[in-house]
């Protein structure tokens, strides 16, 4: 046992130098000669530096085109394409009947759409949109004895508008959407009224 210990113990360097002195010969082997390298430039020159065109060997004559040779043709089948194309079936053509607005030749105004109340709603709107107005209407008045800035004058106008668009809808018998312009120029109104 003693033996065996001691013949790993005593040649520890040997195991290793070895293999580092065949590590350091192959990379010394590796270097070259330095006369022998070939001259390698940097990328950054790599533009300027132009090609060498091989200089053909002396006495050689290129051979001559042969005129019997045949002419051939490129007879591929074009690829597939990957897209898919969905074929649908022409749409019938139809001609336009003419209608009698259209054949008088005068054009009407497009038609509004209104939703349907009910008597009782339609009552309940205008009471609200009577309110709003009247409430709007007061606002409006007490500014008037003030000097408005810019921005007043513009929510004034703002106000004025609303309520114009308010009684046009009223007309036209469109209660909901009188009643929300009338509610807008309200809210309008009461902003104005306190910023004053």
């Amino acid at each position: 046992m003693k033996r065996i210990e001691s013949s790993m113990t005593q040649h520890p360097r040997a195991a290793f130098a070895s293999p580092l002195l065949a590590a350091l010969a192959a990379v010394a082997l590796m270097q070259g000669c330095a006369e022998r390298r070939p001259h390698v430039s940097p990328w950054a020159t790599a533009i300027a530096v132009r090609p060498r065109l091989p200089q053909p060997a002396p006495g050689y004559q290129p051979p001559a085109f042969d005129d019997i040779a045949p002419d051939l043709t490129w007879d591929f089948t074009p690829p597939p394409s990957h897209l898919a194309v969905i074929r649908q079936p022409a749409r019938p053509r139809v001609a336009a009947q003419p209608t009698p607005e259209s054949s008088s030749g005068t054009k009407g105004e497009a038609p509004l759409l209104a939703p349907q109340l009910s008597d009782q709603e339609i009552a309940v709107a205008q009471q609200q949109m009577n309110e709003s107005i009247a409430i709007t209407h007061k606002n409006l008045s007490s500014a008037k004895g003030h000097k408005l800035s810019p921005t007043q004058s513009d929510l004034a106008s703002k106000v004025n508008s609303f309520l114009q668009e308010s009684r046009d809808a009223a007309k036209d018998g469109d209660w909901t959407r009188a009643k929300n312009l009338a509610k807008k120029a309200q809210v309008l109104s009461e902003e104005l009224a306190d910023s004053l």
